[in-house]
């Protein structure tokens, strides 16, 4: 089982946290497995044995992305402060004495919502999900680096895209902005994401927790 070999990624050495990273297309199942891993492991070794740490966080706010003219593009590479990411995933790996704050997003209002998240000083095992955490674009190279492990996650492309018309007609969306923004931006990006399969430790389904 997953949750197995989760568990076995907990260090024994004391000052040591380790970070898997879950990567794949948008409405892989990445956030959902990553709950489960770490539900999973807190019941086997205890509270707070592990915490979840999205890469939604990292989202730039809507009025950047009217800034940059991205807002169309929403969910690509380039509309993520990877930097940060980049320098929070240090921090988790070498920060043991204080709680680490993390940003998180916010379906409801479309924006990542600061100090959203906690990771205390104890956490010996950090989950973090993201598309690109495979992607060796500027900035997004590092961050495999800094992982223990980095599995992809896969599902099917039906699923995913009706997964991803559900999402965004619960955020605002009508039925034809959402298949449009589907067509025209998240397979553009899912695509991109397929690519950096090979980069990752291991393929792994979200239904097999």
């Amino acid at each position: 089982m997953l949750v197995d070999d989760a568990v076995a990624l907990v260090p024994s050495i004391p000052g040591r946290r380790a970070l898997l990273g879950l990567a794949g297309a948008p409405a892989a199942g990445k956030s959902t497995l990553a709950r489960r891993l770490v539900a999973g492991v807190n019941d086997r070794l205890g509270a707070g044995t592990a915490a979840y740490v999205p890469m939604d966080g990292f989202h730039l706010s809507n009025a950047q992305l009217d800034r940059l003219r991205l807002r169309d593009r929403k969910g690509a590479p380039e509309t993520f402060d990877v930097d940060g990411y980049v320098a929070l995933l240090g921090r988790l790996r070498s920060e043991r004495t204080r709680p680490v704050y993390a940003p998180d997003f916010d379906r409801r209002l479309d924006e990542p919502v600061a100090a959203g998240l906690v990771v205390p000083a104890g956490t010996a095992l950090v989950v973090t999900e993201g598309n690109y955490l495979a992607d060796d674009g500027p900035g997004w190279g590092q961050v495999r680096d800094l992982l223990d492990e980095l599995w992809y996650v896969e599902t099917p492309r039906r699923l995913r895209e009706r997964r991803l018309l559900r999402r965004h007609v619960r955020g605002g969306r009508t039925e034809a902005e959402a298949r449009a923004f589907i067509a025209s931006s998240e397979r553009l990006n899912a695509r991109r994401v397929e690519l950096t399969r090979p980069f990752c430790t291991r393929v792994v389904s979200p239904r097999d927790p």
